[in-house]
């Protein structure tokens, strides 16, 4: 039976062996949600100038990170927050300040996120 769809394949074409190897070098469930969830914490372009801005400015209060993005403290606050969630960004107490920056894997991501995006500009 021939599919009506253009992208279904009705053969199976594929080289089994090297399929098989394909699929036993996948990463496990457990290790792929948690890097889906970073890529998604990046998706929202408030989240990722924030972490650009982290990129440049190493580590921002809220009140600073708010001036340079051109947005609202309490939603500055709010982005920080997810991005913290997902592993990218890290926050220290600075008297009443609490101060932000990029994770090892946060610099990571975002630099691999706007690099494909230099490059497609």
């Amino acid at each position: 039976m021939v599919s009506d769809q253009p992208d279904a394949c009705d053969l199976l074409c594929l080289d089994l062996p090297h399929a098989e190897a394909i699929r036993a070098g996948l990463p496990p469930l457990a290790e792929v949600e948690p890097a889906a969830g970073a890529a998604k914490a990046l998706g929202d372009p408030t989240r990722l100038t924030i972490a650009a801005a982290l990129v440049g400015g190493d580590e921002l209060c809220v009140c600073d990170m708010a001036w340079v993005v051109g947005q609202a403290q309490n939603l500055v606050s709010h982005h920080l927050r997810q991005l913290k969630i997902a592993g990218l960004v890290a926050a220290r107490r600075d008297g009443r300040m609490v101060m932000y920056r990029l994770t090892d894997p946060g610099r990571v991501l975002v630099g691999a996120v706007l690099g494909l995006a230099a490059h497609r500009g």
